[in-house]
């Protein structure tokens, strides 16, 4: 059986005319072809764009031209960033038909990169959940063990690279949207810095926290993927003027006497043993490499889930405002506007989506707004600053990606149960600061663990650097 292509592979064996890009396509769309009916990770194939892109980087390689770094690699995109030409419908029934009329700033930097888009990949309606069990169009299931989900928001494309459908992907992540899903389907997931990748065209959940990064078989495709997309964009105002590092030079730097710290908050109760000593034999692999260990208290944890929440669902249900069918989109007619809107959102939403609107529509109202979204920007203010003073002492932070393992399909029906499983993920998320989930093991029940490394802002260079350097030292067999 082939080994699994990565970005390094692609490149050689389309220079040493092995396989040509169109050829490639065509491997990896057979591949789709037998395997996304029983994941449903794809929603939506692009295979005019894919092989127009084949061809042009098969004419540069005939030409003997000089190949842009993502030449010929198959990749998939999540279905709530836009794409020109091709349907992009936030796995929500009120975007069924939506075809956006121009590209995210990340695919078309993506594109320029010479990477080949197979299709848009499947996630939680509007990216808001925990599993992927909130798509209008079906759960993704997770390729290592069907019966189990996949992790959300990000299934589909956590699903498609963990199963071979692509060698890259991209996804999103609000608070763990990116790293959940790699912990549950054992490959790197990489959320940068809040600024660091242009959200031009990414369809907005929570303005404030939404991020887009990538998910590669191994930590060197990430960063490659990373270098590509990251940079200033004027398009975006949230976009950071901030220089971006050579990636590929920062993750091959040796970690001996960088200083991890590890917060005792993240290791209590309700975090699952296997995980826990999984985890903490990572740690141990990276104390063996020359890192030292910091002991970390980070007492504003408990408070992250309450705050997210509130803060999340008060952005998206101004953001989610715009679906009225009147502008784009779903409509459904009514005896009067109000009616329109009504059945319009009523027809298109899913149950976690109007869930998620009611709450923040509640948190933002007269009377709660000091008593709830204030309090919780408090609260981030206090997390943001536990990470900011423990950056002050360590190079580093690693703790577990997620309380379990992926749990089986329908197993959490309590929607504040999932919201828990985002207990180490959202702190980063709200902090605004870059991490990684790295595959750390399997349980006994051979299923993947993650562990997670936080960095400093715009310092996804050392995060990169102790993932890279964690995965070489074998830590995914641990």
């Amino acid at each position: 059986m082939r080994a699994p292509w990565t970005i390094e592979g692609v490149r050689a064996a389309l220079q040493a005319k092995k396989i040509s890009a169109r050829e490639l396509v065509g491997e990896f769309y057979a591949r789709i072809d037998r395997r996304n009916a029983e994941l449903n990770a794809y929603l939506t194939l692009s295979p005019e764009r894919a092989y127009e892109q084949a061809n042009r980087v098969d004419l540069a390689i005939s030409r003997g031209d000089k190949l842009p770094p993502l030449a010929g690699v198959p990749v998939a995109i999540k279905d709530v960033i836009s794409t020109r030409g091709i349907r992009t419908t936030c796995a929500s029934k009120i975007l069924e038909n939506y075809v956006p009329p121009y590209d995210a700033t990340a695919v078309e930097r993506l594109e320029k990169a010479g990477a080949v888009f197979l299709g848009k990949t499947n996630c939680d309606e509007f990216a808001m959940g925990g599993s992927n069990e909130n798509s209008a169009y079906g759960p993704v299931r997770n390729p290592v063990a069907p019966d189990r989900v996949t992790g959300g928001s990000s299934g589909g494309s956590a699903a498609a690279v963990a199963a071979g459908l692509a060698v890259a992907s991209l996804g999103t992540d609000t608070g763990g949207s990116i790293r959940q899903p790699a912990s549950f389907c054992g490959i790197p997931g990489f959320m940068p810095t809040y600024g660091r990748v242009s959200r031009y065209g990414l369809i907005a959940f929570a303005s404030s926290l939404d991020k887009i990064g990538p998910f590669a078989g191994n930590v060197a495709d990430a960063a490659a993927v990373l270098s590509v997309i990251a940079g200033h964009d004027e398009n975006d105002s949230t976009s950071a003027a901030v220089s971006v590092p050579d990636y590929a030079s920062e993750i091959r730097k040796p970690v001996e006497g960088l200083r991890i710290g590890v917060p005792e908050d993240y290791f209590g109760a309700g975090l699952d043993p296997e995980v826990k000593e999984k985890v903490q034999s990572g740690i141990a692999l990276l104390e063996r490499l020359g890192c030292q260990r910091v002991p970390l208290r980070m007492p504003h944890t408990d408070y992250a889930i309450a705050a997210y929440y509130i803060l999340s669902t008060a952005e998206a249900s101004s953001n989610l405002a715009r679906y009225d069918g009147v502008r784009y989109g779903l409509r459904v007619p009514g005896p009067t506007l109000t009616e329109m809107y009504r059945q319009t959102r009523e027809r298109g939403f899913g149950s976690e989506v109007k869930r998620r609107i009611m709450l923040g529509t509640y948190a933002l109202s007269a009377g709660y707004y000091d008593a709830y979204y204030l309090r919780a920007q408090s609260a981030r203010t206090l997390i943001a600053r536990d990470f900011a003073e423990a950056f002050q002492r360590v190079d580093a932070i690693v703790t577990p990606t997620a309380p379990t393992t992926a749990f089986r399909l329908g197993e959490k029906s309590d929607p504040l149960q999932m919201y828990l499983a985002d207990i180490y993920t959202v702190t980063g998320s709200l902090a605004g600061v870059p991490g990684i989930s790295v595959p750390c093991g399997k349980t006994m029940a051979g299923l993947p663990v993650g562990m997670q490394v936080f960095g400093p802002h715009f310092n996804e260079g050392c995060v990169l650097q102790i993932a890279q350097a964690f995965e070489q030292a074998g830590g995914s067999t641990i």
